[in-house]
């Protein structure tokens, strides 16, 4: 549980950022350029590329060439599957030491 992963430390840096956050739910709802993100998020185009390109080296979104345009799309869920089960361990392991409080709370004077 306590094991370091440069895979997760780059997707918990990539998704604390709301600006990625917001990227990534645009993207679920299909492919957008560059041009489309940058757009509605109030960004400019270097800083759209900044924020993707972080995103894509978390494994979050992939950028693929088509034509004169770079377009992303939702990466592999992998490693938010990483991230989903770090979460659930720590969660896991928090209620194990709150029952044990509560019990202890409820054995005192």
């Amino acid at each position: 549980m306590g094991a370091l992963s440069p895979t997760l430390d780059a997707t918990f840096f990539a998704l604390s950022d709301p600006k990625r956050r917001g990227i990534l739910d645009r993207l679920g709802r299909g492919p957008a350029t560059l041009s489309e993100l940058a757009g509605p998020s109030g960004l400019t185009l270097n800083g759209i590329k900044k924020h993707v390109g972080i995103l894509e080296l978390a494994g979050l979104v992939e950028t693929e060439k088509v034509g004169r345009v770079r377009e992303c799309r939702l990466g592999s869920a992998t490693t938010l599957g990483e991230a989903g089960e770090w979460i659930e361990a720590h969660r896991r392991a928090w209620e194990g030491r709150l029952d044990r409080f509560g019990r202890f709370v409820e054995r005192a004077p």
